[in-house]
């Protein structure tokens, strides 16, 4: 007599099987990476990958230093930082007379800013600090305490990679002077 297994007799899953989670806000520009770190290598544009691949990098090792994931604003902060340094490398490289290498980084510049999101226009910026000047927080306070409660005040209604930090203190510092 021909025995069958018993796994066989089971009735097999017809549905198939998902284990994908949601894509948290945080995970979004994470996976938009990842997705044109794939992309790049698919059309073999290395300076596309490598660069994309060095800032995945700082996103991983900024993920071990801290305890839960970062959020996207700390790795939109990763890199604008990672563009700033390479525009900065660039004007060296200009000013050394090397041209070739300041095109390269002025590249990899264009690459990472084509993943940032645009910055708050100055007078976005103008009316968020008007906001933060005119509530009770900011009543009665003064001096180098008012700058901090200002800034504290617009990082609060705003993300802190979505605006350029030496603009909003120069415009609290000017609003803090006129009143």
């Amino acid at each position: 007599m021909l025995r069958t297994p018993l796994r066989l007799l089971r009735p097999r899953l017809v549905q198939p099987r998902f284990y994908s989670t949601e894509v948290h806000s945080s995970d979004d520009i994470r996976v938009r990476l990842m997705s044109e770190v794939k992309s790049a290598l698919k059309s073999k544009d290395t300076v596309k990958s490598t660069t994309l691949r060095s800032v995945l990098s700082e996103v991983y090792a900024a993920d071990k230093s801290a305890s839960p994931k970062i959020s996207s604003s700390s790795i939109i902060a990763i890199l604008r930082k990672a563009a700033a340094r390479r525009a900065d490398a660039a004007a060296q490289y200009t000013a050394a007379s090397r041209p070739d290498l300041a095109e390269t980084e002025i590249r990899e510049a264009a690459v990472l800013g084509a993943l940032l999101p645009p910055l708050l226009p100055e007078a976005n910026v103008d009316v968020v600090l008007a906001e933060v000047m005119k509530s009770d927080e900011m009543k009665g306070v003064e001096g180098k305490r008012a700058l901090g409660m200002m800034l504290k005040g617009f990082y609060a209604r705003v993300e802190k990679g979505n605006a350029d930090s030496e603009l909003v203190k120069r415009k609290a510092e000017a609003l803090l002077a006129q009143s």
